[in-house]
């Protein structure tokens, strides 16, 4: 039997999935969580083999809760679901450690067989995000570029940023300076949605 969490922030979401994982006479949802933050907790209290993470949940996102588990040093392999099938997504999943990637419109029966794969410990990837991603190339911003980029798409000032960041006004306008021109951007806010767009923060 295969051990599976689930970590969605939308209930129905979630329920839909159990649901349909529940058919599988070799796969068991042992864990429901619709925060981040709440995966790494649960890995602890109950073995899991596959979690299934949406890419962004309040609390954190599933980028850096596959970190965390990596980190933690459990066992458990992530399979990553997402709607939002972004090549820079696909990249950092991969990067954090991450086996699997795919889009919430994939088939039930698709699904099923990731999370097996996955167990088993093979990488599975949509092979149409993964062709996205192979022509996207790699991002262009430096990590400080994107800790800056995140922080201006709330709309904060230079100073806001700065406060935030704990960086000098001048290296902020620097850095934001940096990201609009690597975006081929016009302002902040057209290099921040680009970069999310992309995947990238």
């Amino acid at each position: 039997m295969i051990r599976v969490l689930l970590a969605d922030d939308q209930h129905l979401v979630r329920g839909a999935l159990a649901a349909l994982l529940g058919l599988e006479s070799d796969l068991q949802v042992v864990a429901e969580v619709g925060r981040g933050d709440d995966v790494l907790p649960a890995v602890l209290d109950a073995p899991v083999d596959v979690a299934l993470l949406d890419v962004e949940m309040p609390g954190s996102d599933g980028i850096a809760v596959t970190e965390r588990l990596a980190a933690a040093g459990v066992p458990t392999r992530v399979l990553i679901l997402t709607t939002f099938g972004r090549p820079g997504y696909l990249r950092r999943a991969l990067a954090a450690g991450a086996y699997g990637f795919m889009v919430k419109d994939s088939p039930a029966e698709q699904l099923a067989d990731a999370i097996r794969r996955v167990h088993s410990g093979l990488r599975v990837v949509d092979p149409a995000l993964a062709a996205d991603t192979l022509a996207a190339g790699d991002s262009p911003l430096t990590e400080r570029e994107r800790d800056v980029l995140v922080a201006a798409r709330d709309g904060g000032t230079v100073a806001d940023i700065a406060r935030t960041l704990v960086l000098s006004e001048g290296t902020v306008r620097n850095y934001l300076s940096a990201a609009i021109t690597k975006t081929h951007a016009r302002t902040r806010a057209e290099a921040a949605r680009i970069a999310t767009d992309n995947g990238w923060l």
